[in-house]
């Protein structure tokens, strides 16, 4: 996994960690009870870069002790990468504020 900064910490977006595996983005902590998917489905091209297009995002609990099809809560397929990292950021601070 990578998209660290040069002292070895994460990236982040919102005060929360991103990382990068591939074609997948985590968004979030897994120390916390849900964390974030982005998994980039395709890519456009655009002044000479490429560029995440479709994005399929899913708020995931982390419990080990939940059952695998219990595990995804929420779905939505997005355009962009900035619209799939606001859906994920709502989902998330939603859902880590009410297990407070």
């Amino acid at each position: 996994m990578h998209m660290y900064e040069q002292d070895g910490q994460f990236f982040q977006y919102k005060g929360k960690p991103l990382v990068r595996s591939g074609n997948v983005i985590y968004y979030g902590s897994m120390m916390d009870d849900y964390v974030v998917m982005l998994q980039i489905k395709s890519t456009k091209e655009e002044a000479g870069r490429k560029l995440p297009d479709q994005i399929v995002v899913q708020l995931m609990r982390t419990d080990k002790n939940v059952k695998p099809q219990d595990v995804v809560v929420k779905k939505a397929d997005k355009s962009g990468l900035y619209n799939a990292l606001d859906v994920a950021d709502i989902w998330l601070r939603r859902s880590l504020s009410e297990q407070q």
